[in-house]
């Protein structure tokens, strides 16, 4: 499990165990009666990770920010309902978002970690971008020394990791579809990122795989951070 001092280790089964349970009951009741399920496999755990991993974050981008608590760098497990169609009360993941900015968004790129009841996603970047932020975006893949900074930070990245954002079938209008970097104005967002099965956030070295997965993928952030937005 995620323990004490500077030793880090992984989540403790009983992570597992909540996601699973809340996955398959997904009810008041069901989670009024795991509460101590969720304190020793949510909270406990997610709390521990991003105090020993946020001040290591640091490292790799000097101005990331984190709050080890719930609605800090740990999304609530309660679902908004109010606007959907689907009325579960509870997510069935944890989300742990270290962020840039002077307050909390999803406007600024980010290191981000989902685990979920069968796999676990981390990663670096935006998923998605806000109007401002996108038309700036479609200028910066255009410009001759920003889009090849890009590239170049794509090109870094190790083929393990898959590179998102892609949500268009063809490229604005007004956009050259004959630009060579066309490919990506065909993205609202842009991130990287890996896929492992849930069961590893159980290994006792999954803190250091999260903070190697991190390095790997920051290229994009950094690009992001410095072509885009500023921390």
């Amino acid at each position: 499990m995620v323990v004490a001092g500077d030793e880090i280790g992984g989540f403790p089964p009983e992570t597992l165990e909540f996601l699973r349970g809340i996955e398959d009951n997904n009810s008041k009741s069901w989670f009024d009666a795991s509460r101590d399920l969720y304190e020793a496999g949510y909270v406990a755990p997610a709390k521990r990770f991003v105090e020993i991993i946020g001040p290591r974050l640091v490292t790799i981008s000097p101005t990331v920010r984190f709050d080890p608590r719930i609605n800090g760098s740990i999304a609530r497990i309660n679902r908004d309902v109010r606007f959907s169609k689907d009325k579960r009360p509870y997510k069935n993941h944890l989300d742990v978002w270290f962020w840039h900015g002077d307050k909390k968004s999803w406007d600024c790129p980010g290191f981000y970690m989902r685990i979920a009841p069968s796999t676990i996603f981390l990663g670096t970047g935006m998923h998605g971008f806000e109007k401002p932020v996108l038309d700036g975006f479609r200028r910066a893949v255009t410009a001759d020394a920003s889009g090849k900074r890009l590239m170049a930070a794509i090109n870094s990245i190790d083929g393990a990791y898959q590179i998102g954002g892609e949500t268009r079938k063809s490229v604005p209008r007004g956009c050259d579809p004959d630009h060579p970097r066309a490919k990506l104005l065909k993205f609202e967002g842009l991130y990287a990122g890996i896929e492992l099965p849930a069961a590893a956030a159980e290994a006792p070295d999954f803190a250091e795989q999260a903070l190697a997965h991190f390095a790997a993928t920051w290229p994009i952030g950094r690009w992001l951070l410095e072509e885009l937005v500023r921390s």
